[in-house]
């Protein structure tokens, strides 16, 4: 045990790969399924991609399972509370999760995105458009970047470069495996 475990009594769970990739207008999530706990696969079929939002929206997280539900479940709120629009959601849950004592404390990140739009959401009120309409997060999250970035020189369908990248993800980050939830918008 570490002196960072000992001191929050549990071994932090670490490490995912969540890829949004945007072609055209078709908008593709894909994550990875292994959960681990220090060096031990504590879960090899999680789902940390899912529809919400009526399935207008989908959504992918990275960081703790608990925190994420959190937060989409505050989002669904608030996409409820602005009519389904992701942006306006996105600003106030940002807003919410930057402030919030409670949830100024949630250890997670999000990629969101509908039929027009793909956002980061992150705990310092950060709501990003990604660059290029590919972004990652998680421990494999840069070699899917890198390799989706690639990819597209060659590719135009946003569910093959998702499925390499996170394939090139899994090669070599030790906390993401082969066990890839894609959902498409």
């Amino acid at each position: 045990m570490t002196a960072d475990s000992a001191s929050h009594g549990l071994q932090q769970w670490h490490g995912t790969t969540i890829i949004g990739v945007k072609c055209g207008d078709t908008t593709v999530l894909a994550g990875d399924g292994q959960v681990s706990m220090g060096n031990t696969v504590m879960k090899p079929n999680a789902k940390k991609v899912r529809r919400i939002g009526d399935g207008k929206v989908i959504a992918g997280f990275a960081g703790a399972t608990a925190d994420a539900f959190t937060l989409f479940e505050r989002l669904e709120r608030k996409l409820d509370q602005y009519s389904g629009q992701l942006m306006r959601a996105a600003v106030e849950l940002a807003k919410d999760w930057r402030t919030d004592k409670y949830l100024r404390n949630l250890e997670a990140l999000m990629i969101v995105a509908d039929k027009d739009t793909m956002l980061v959401l992150t705990g310092n009120g950060d709501v990003l458009e990604p660059e290029g309409g590919i972004a990652a997060i998680g421990s494999g999250g840069n070699y899917a970047l890198a390799a989706a970035r690639a990819l597209t020189d060659y590719e135009t369908d946003p569910e093959k470069i998702a499925r390499r990248a996170m394939a090139v993800a899994a090669d070599v980050c030790v906390f993401t495996n082969d066990q890839v939830t894609l959902e498409t918008v």
